[in-house]
């Protein structure tokens, strides 16, 4: 195929940014996304040019590294991760439009590059739970019940890519904190700080400059390990109840 990238540019953190347009003679449709960037950043090392920088680690969907938006899409036209989206999604002749995540609280480092540090201060915010440490405890010491125990590892399979707040209108994190807020909510090693666990991550996302949720549901839409919109009335009780108890 032949494609035509539109990607954003820009130096670093101060500086202003552009689109630039490359053209891509030879791109196969069994490439990865992030490999037709590869082949990109080949050819440009080759001219003498700056490549283009973006994130990437796993490649395989797990760790939450990639993440772009492509013609105005988190992730790019299918619900998966940036790294496992394919060539076969588009068309010979196609253009395709390359941005980072467009957020206030994930501030751009380099061209594709962002600063996703705002999420692991709210994990951080989350603080501990309180289990012994040490020997691994013996099976069924804590009774889970099969519902909630399958609703928490559900939740846990947020990767914490940003693709909810990058297609969020309001900017808002709260798909992905209704997810960390959910997985530990469900699980009685959860209880003892689960009050203050919420209180303590809602006012850190407020203090990274995250927007409101207004439930339009562009989050759910664009995670690409499908967490549901749910998660987020979960946080809202959860949060309620600790401010009914003095929190």
């Amino acid at each position: 195929m032949r494609i035509t990238l539109k990607i954003w540019r820009q130096p670093n953190s101060t500086e202003p940014g552009a689109m630039v347009d490359y053209a891509l003679d030879d791109v196969s449709e069994d490439m990865s996304f992030l490999e037709m960037l590869d082949v990109l950043n080949e050819q440009l090392i080759s001219a003498g040019e700056e490549p283009v920088a973006f994130d990437s680690d796993c490649r395989e969907g797990i760790c939450g590294s990639c993440g772009l938006m492509i013609n105005g899409q988190a992730h790019g036209p299918e619900v998966t991760t940036t790294c496992q989206l394919h060539m076969r999604s588009f068309q010979d002749g196609d253009e395709i439009v390359i941005e980072p995540w467009r957020a206030d609280p994930f501030p751009v480092l380099k061209d594709l590059m962002v600063d996703r540090r705002a999420f692991d201060r709210m994990i951080a915010a989350g603080g501990y739970i309180s289990v012994n440490t040490g020997a691994a405890p013996d099976a069924h010491a804590v009774p889970v019940p099969k519902e909630k125990a399958d609703r928490a590892f559900d939740v846990a399979t947020c990767i914490g890519c940003g693709a909810c707040v990058a297609a969020c209108p309001n900017g808002s994190a709260s798909l992905f904190l209704g997810a960390k807020i959910t997985h530990l909510g469900e699980l009685p090693q959860g209880q003892a700080e689960r009050d203050l666990r919420v209180v303590n991550m809602v006012g850190q996302h407020d203090l990274e400059g995250f927007g409101g949720c207004t439930n339009i549901g562009e989050c759910t839409a664009a995670c690409p390990k499908e967490i549901p919109l749910d998660v987020i009335s979960r946080l809202n009780w959860d949060l309620h109840a600790a401010l009914r108890h003095g929190h």
